[in-house]
């Protein structure tokens, strides 16, 4: 088996890169392709909406989870060899929710379908930091971005088409497909990236000792939390911004894809931007600044909806202004956490997509609970993730060595 830890050309998108996309973009696929689906979900299965939307938390729940167990199996044999395993439960997984009869045995399903999925978002990450040094790696994180804004556009009308031509069920046997796709992509183009030498134990105590020190490290967990924060703010707007927009300020249900496509762009806007700053500025300079949008777009909207002034502009433009800034804190937070930790990457890569989609899975569920029937929930929680987000930068860089430019 060969591995490989440099850079492999120039391409903008070698083909090792494109298979790293593919893995990223499972989980939002996963997400989004079926959401146009859940009415007829409902009346199949004989069941409510909410029950529905349940399932899909339980997929967010499986994808957090996951996560921490791919890493140091990845640490251990190699970077191929967790995704065999992952893409062939994510595969059966979907089969069986193809075939669920019952929205409880769905929601198994999807869970189970997550702990596979979770595969690639660890692993795309970890052979990033084998391959690249921290600005390279940030480059790439900016080109995993791509995938992670054009998702939300395209999964749902893909997923609404698939629906109309062959009905719910088919949107999961695509996802059965795609999983035999990537295991053929991943066993035949895809070279092991893990250097034999620095492969880790499996031993238990060894893991958590791995994990514990990885905790107390203030600079991971400042990088990891802060673009965790961030994206917790995400998953608050994709969780309140719905009622928010289309029941409180009346856009039309139709219209409302247009919103956070629009959203998606700036997001994938600011990716590129970020592609191009890190070639001649610190990583965390250029973190720094980025992470003020998210704070102060986050305080303006706890503001105006205090004083009752969150009209449709205002919110639109801070919605805008926060989802873009992801495109610069994500790749540049992503590559710094990962860029001391070249002998533990799966391990690392797989606490920091835990801690993060933790975080969004608390966010999206605080805004949930504290529903008012107002903006105010969605709008203070946005706030908090942007605030901590520039409060755990600092937490993470204090009394620390120069980061790597």
């Amino acid at each position: 088996m060969t591995f490989h830890t440099s850079a492999p050309s120039s391409a903008r998108f070698p083909l090792w890169l494109l298979i790293c996309a593919s893995l990223t973009a499972i989980a939002p696929l996963s997400i989004d392709m079926y959401l146009p689906a859940f009415p007829a979900l409902a009346a199949d299965l004989r069941t409510d909406i909410g029950q529905v939307q349940l399932t899909l938390g339980t997929f967010l729940v499986g994808l957090a989870i996951g996560q921490a167990f791919y890493g140091p199996i990845s640490d251990r044999y190699g970077r191929k060899a967790p995704l065999y395993v992952g893409l062939t439960l994510y595969g059966l997984a979907a089969a069986g929710c193809a075939l669920a009869s019952s929205v409880e045995s769905l929601m198994l399903w999807r869970f189970l379908q997550a702990l596979g999925g979770c595969t690639g978002l660890v692993v795309s990450r970890a052979v990033i930091r084998d391959r690249l040094e921290a600005r390279e790696s940030a480059r790439a994180f900016s080109s995993l971005m791509l995938v992670m804004g054009l998702a939300p556009i395209l999964a749902p009308l893909i997923g609404g088409a698939v629906l109309a031509a062959a009905g719910w069920r088919a949107i999961f046997w695509i996802h059965c497909g795609a999983a035999v796709l990537l295991l053929w992509f991943v066993h035949s183009r895809m070279e092991e990236s893990l250097d034999p030498q620095r492969r880790r134990t499996l031993h238990p105590g060894t893991v958590l000792r791995g994990y514990w020190e990885l905790l107390r490290d203030r600079e991971f967990l400042g990088y990891s939390l802060s673009a965790g924060c961030v994206q917790g703010g995400m998953f608050a707007y994709i969780a309140g911004s719905p009622f928010v927009l289309i029941e409180l300020h009346g856009i039309d249900p139709s219209h409302y894809g247009f919103v956070f496509g629009a959203n998606a762009f700036g997001l994938i806007a600011m990716s590129q931007v970020n592609a191009r700053l890190v070639r001649a500025r610190a990583l965390d300079d250029i973190l720094r600044t980025a992470l003020f949008a998210p704070c102060i777009a986050g305080l303006v909207l706890a503001a105006t909806a205090l004083l009752g002034l969150a009209s449709l502009p205002v919110l639109l433009c801070c919605f805008f202004v926060f989802l873009a800034g992801l495109g610069c804190i994500t790749p540049n937070a992503s590559a710094l956490a990962l860029s001391r930790q070249s002998h533990r990457a799966g391990t690392a890569s797989a606490l920091m997509g835990t801690l993060q989609f933790g975080f969004g899975t608390i966010a999206g569920a605080a805004v949930s609970v504290w529903h008012d029937g107002t903006a105010l929930p969605l709008a203070v929680v946005m706030a908090i993730c942007g605030s901590g987000a520039v409060l755990l930068r600092l937490y993470g860089r204090a009394g620390l060595q120069p980061q790597p430019h």
